[in-house]
């Protein structure tokens, strides 16, 4: 299962404007392309079925459905190419293994995209990368490195400022669509957490784009 972080990524390379002030409105959700895409694609009822025999090629056809938006969250959370595709593979083995079990309750996609989600978190504290912490020091926690013009205006480069607990959550919320509830669920935190988290978190990233020295004219064409 090999990938290539540039193309499973799509964040890497968006102005840090659009992270920062992207909409999670359900009205900005309806209106995305229909062609559906990552884990909004829709796994027809013949392969799950068969899959859910047991079946190798029909495993091999849900990879090939999901297994590019699979390593992209893996790598916005862990940020690290090797552990995403770890990750990815953990994630496929247990679909191989709990599969059966899948009854229909949310779309397959999106079944899956929460067991990557667990996944992830859990790599990151079974790697110690973060342990619990209050909003503040989360946040507070990040590296403090110059930014280069490039950096400012590179979503990717912002993300990875972070410390990993602070980093997940914004990903989680501002990319990925989860309210504070669920993520609060998933953390084992309030909601206030959540909110607080992303609210620092941001206001980080604005501080460091707006220090960042400006880019030439004419630089990003």
């Amino acid at each position: 299962m090999n990938h290539e972080p540039a193309d499973a990524d799509a964040t890497v390379g968006m102005p840090a404007t659009s992270l920062l002030s992207m909409s999670r409105s359900a009205d900005n959700e309806a209106h995305r392309a229909t062609s559906p895409s990552g884990f909004a694609q829709v796994l027809d009822a013949m392969t799950l079925a068969r899959a859910q025999r047991g079946d190798m090629q029909a495993f091999e056809a849900v990879y090939a459905c999901y297994g590019q938006a699979c390593y992209g969250l893996a790598l916005r959370l862990t940020t690290n190419p090797a552990q995403a595709e770890d990750l990815v593979q953990e994630v496929f083995l247990k679909v191989m293994e709990t599969i059966r079990g899948y009854r229909g309750e949310a779309p397959f996609g999106a079944w899956l995209k929460r067991m990557t989600v667990n996944a992830a978190i859990d790599q990151l504290r079974a790697r110690k990368r973060f342990a619990d912490q209050d909003p503040e020091s989360a946040v507070d926690d990040a590296a403090d490195n110059t930014t280069t013009p490039a950096q400012a205006v590179d979503a990717w480069a912002l993300l990875q400022r972070l410390p990993a607990r602070a980093r997940a959550i914004v990903v989680l919320h501002e990319l990925e669509g989860y309210t504070h509830a669920e993520i609060a669920a998933l953390f084992g935190q309030s909601e206030s957490y959540s909110k607080s988290i992303v609210s620092r978190a941001l206001q980080r990233l604005h501080a460091v784009v707006a220090a960042a020295p400006s880019l030439p004219i004419g630089s990003l064409a």
